[in-house]
């Protein structure tokens, strides 16, 4: 039988000493993870984005709409301190979206978060995200996010923003990934064009998807769980095949937390159209030399029963 190992919380602090020198630097390296429990991708914009004589913790854009998005981070609980320091930020950085990152919310501020939710207009939206770190063994610390106060009807509000016209940003993504299906048909037979930030390749029966994405400053390929499969779960299928996938690759496993590993990026300017040839060419032949390494990754998983190589 399968020796099948213990998932145990721990404290915080074994995975970030301290709050503002270690644990907003690393959610500003891992925004993807929290973007993908609240339904957004998120892009970093600054760090200690100042208001007046303050600063707030961490300062994103939310992809589909250029909005900002304001994260207030903590290692201990929530307090009346920080849910003012939210209110001052709020209104000196015009964002739209607060997202509270804490250890473990008090209930009167829970509440406070949901009276938010219904008494501001849209597109105004409030989360309260608990963090936890877990550990299996003597396995590295793992960051776990729950949502525990959204705003009402959320994924209703994203399928429909998803539906409407294009914004200026998506409209740049639809272009773009446009250009490289016209540019490469034979390889991107099947795919459509999107304004989504990635696109992806796969095979029906892999549990990991190649993703290609695109941004204002870059374009990469990275390897990711089907959808609705969590972080960890990825990792975990991945961790096995990491030394092997590494070497073949070109690129370490990383992860840490979100749905990102194996990552190839290319830097560039793509609001440059001139680039778009040679970005389309680089996408295109970096997708072309993930495919048969998950392919045989595959393959050699179904045959070993999922052992490491």
């Amino acid at each position: 039988m399968t020796e099948l190992g213990e998932l145990r919380e721990v404290g915080l602090r074994e995975a970030w000493e301290h709050e503002a020198h270690s644990f907003t630097p690393w959610l500003c390296d891992n925004l993807g993870a929290l973007g993908d429990e609240v339904g957004l991708t998120l892009e970093l914009v600054r760090r200690e984005a100042p208001v007046q004589q303050y600063s707030a913790d961490i300062l994103a854009r939310s992809a589909a709409d250029d909005s900002l998005v304001l994260i207030e981070n903590q290692l201990e609980g929530s307090d009346h301190r920080h849910l003012g320091q939210i209110m001052t930020y709020l209104a000196g950085l015009d964002a739209q979206t607060v997202i509270w990152v804490a250890a473990r919310f008090e209930e009167p501020h829970v509440s406070a978060i949901k009276w938010l939710n219904e008494h501001t207009p849209e597109p105004f939206a409030f989360f309260a995200v608990q963090v936890k770190v877990v550990r299996i063994g003597d396995s590295l610390p793992a960051p776990l996010f729950d949502v525990l106060v959204r705003p009402n009807h959320w994924e209703r509000r994203l399928q429909a923003e998803a539906a409407e016209a294009p914004t200026e940003l998506g409209q740049f993504r639809r272009d773009f990934w446009t250009h490289v299906i016209e540019r490469h048909p034979e390889a991107w037979e099947g795919v459509l064009p999107s304004a989504s930030s990635s696109r992806h390749w796969w095979d029906d029966h892999w549990e990991v998807f190649i993703a290609l994405f695109v941004s204002k400053q870059r374009v990469g390929v990275f390897l990711r769980g089907r959808r609705g499969a969590r972080a960890e779960e990825t990792a975990a299928f991945l961790e096995p095949h990491a030394e092997w996938l590494a070497s073949r690759l070109g690129v370490d496993m990383g992860g840490e937390g979100r749905q990102q590993f194996f990552t190839t990026r290319l830097e560039a300017d793509v609001t440059d159209r001139t680039q778009w040839d040679r970005l389309a060419d680089w996408l295109t032949a970096t997708a072309e030399r993930y495919w048969p390494v998950v392919e045989e990754l595959h393959a050699d998983d179904a045959n070993s029963g999922g052992e490491s190589r």
